[in-house]
Order: C-alpha cells, then sequence, then structure tokens
C-alpha cells in the first residue's frame, strides 16, 4: 500500500497543469484531494474524474489573493477528511518582461498571487498543522530564480522570495512538527505563458514549451516524492528540468 494512502492533501492552481498532474497521482496512489482554483468548471470535472477512478476528492473555488478562500480551502479539508496532511501552493501566474516597461500592474499581480498567495496559505495551515502536531508545506517556486534572466526580473523576485520566506520558516520549524518543500520547475506544459501579457515574450516561452518542456507529470512526481518521506525526512528543496534546458 502507497504511503500516501490516508494522506489529504489540499492543492491551489489545481485546475490545470502541476496541480491538476499532482492532483491526479496523489488520488491514484491514495491520497484524498482538496482541489483549489478559481475556475469551478475544472475541477468540477476533475473531481468527477478522481472519484470515478475509485479516488477521494473534494472542490473549493479558490482565490489564492483572498485570505478568506485559502482559510475555506483549509477548513473544508478538516471539515470532509478531518485533518489536513499537506499543502502544496501551486497557483502561479507569469507577467514578463524588461524592468524598463514600468509594468506595475503585472508586478502587483505576480506579488499578489505569488507571495501573498503563499503566504496566505501557510498563514491557513499553520494553525491546523500545529494542533496536529505534523504538516507539510510543498510551494512550487521555479528556476527563474536560480538563473536570472532579462525580461523575468519581478517574476523571479517573486519566486525568490518565496524561496526566502520558506527557507526561514524551516528554520524556525525544527522542532518535528512542520516540513517544507520548495520545488523548482523550469520548462514545463502548462497554461504559464497564458498570463504573460507581452506579445514577443509570450511568443518566446510558448516556442520553449513546444521544444522541450517536461510533461507536468514529471514535476508531480517529485512533490509525490517529497511527501512520501517519512515524517523525519525532510526534502528541503527539489529543483526538475529538462535535460536540455541551459
Amino acid at each position: 500500500m502507497s504511503v500516501l494512502a490516508g494522506k489529504v492533501v489540499a492543492i491551489t492552481g489545481a485546475s490545470s497543469g502541476i496541480g491538476e498532474a499532482t492532483a491526479r497521482l496523489l488520488a491514484e496512489r491514495g491520497a484524498a484531494v482538496v482541489l483549489g482554483a478559481r475556475r469551478e468548471d475544472r475541477l468540477d470535472a476533475l473531481v468527477k474524474e478522481i472519484r470515478d477512478g475509485g479516488g477521494r476528492a473534494i472542490a473549493c473555488v479558490t482565490d489564492v489573493t483572498q485570505r478568506a478562500d485559502l482559510d475555506r480551502l483549509v477548513q473544508r479539508a478538516v471539515e470532509e477528511f478531518g485533518r489536513l496532511d499537506v499543502l502544496v501552493g501551486n497557483a502561479g501566474i507569469a507577467k514578463l518582461g524588461p524592468v524598463a516597461e514600468a509594468d506595475v500592474d503585472g508586478w502587483s499581480a505576480m506579488i499578489d498571487v505569488n507571495v501573498r498567495g503563499v503566504l496566505h496559505g501557510i498563514a491557513a495551515a499553520l494553525p491546523v498543522f500545529r494542533q496536529q502536531g505534523r504538516g507539510h508545506l510543498v510551494t512550487t517556486v521555479s528556476t527563474s530564480g536560480l538563473k536570472i534572466v532579462p525580461g523575468q526580473a519581478v517574476y523571479a523576485g517573486t519566486k525568490n522570495a518565496v524561496r526566502t520566506i520558506l527557507e526561514a520558516l524551516r528554520q524556525e520549524s525544527t522542532d518535528g512538527v512542520l516540513r517544507t518543500t520548495s520545488v523548482s520547475p523550469g520548462f514545463v506544459r502548462t497554461e504559464l505563458a497564458d498570463s504573460i501579457d507581452d506579445p514577443e515574450e509570450r511568443e518566446q516561452v510558448r516556442r520553449r514549451f513546444e521544444q522541450f518542456a517536461l510533461d507536468p507529470a514529471a514535476v508531480a512526481r517529485a512533490i509525490a516524492f517529497a511527501i512520501e518521506q517519512p515524517d523525519e525526512v525532510e526534502i528541503g528543496d527539489i529543483t526538475i528540468r529538462p535535460a536540455v534546458q541551459n
């Protein structure tokens, strides 16, 4: 029997891409999944698919920029399944382009989703984890924060802000209650490019997706690997990218 059997996992950004693939994989391995995203129709379809396959899943419409939505996502997990073992903070957007374009609205949107959204999840999940005596935060970061390139300055900044927050939280939580994992994917076939307003940047990213991007299932397997470790083992950082990515 999979070590994931019986675990309860909430996932943001679960309606597509990495979040959707993670939901499918974890449910296949026996976890109960609580799916959060803004697109209710997609969530409902995914829940039906998982349930039809014998898995356990519920949907909770979630906008990570709204703290109350994260509180509700966590509470739904506890009400439906009795606990929350893992929160996968996967929701993210990319508003790429040169800093000189001064896309202040795009910068604000990335800060709201990529940074504040993660903080909202932490604030919602930590009290439950502390009460239970155990919990795990898994957060999707990005290789953009590891290799800084033109056009991705603010996006990379938001991802590195989250990386820093999680590392500090790890050092503040060495009592064995909380585990933290940062997963940094490279190019993965997701809908992330759709959030890029700059036409040149959007087309460049889409070309790279077509040429060598990973299937989201590859990242889902990395997330599952981190979750499946014994409670005393923490996988702090995972970098997963196409073998041909610079």
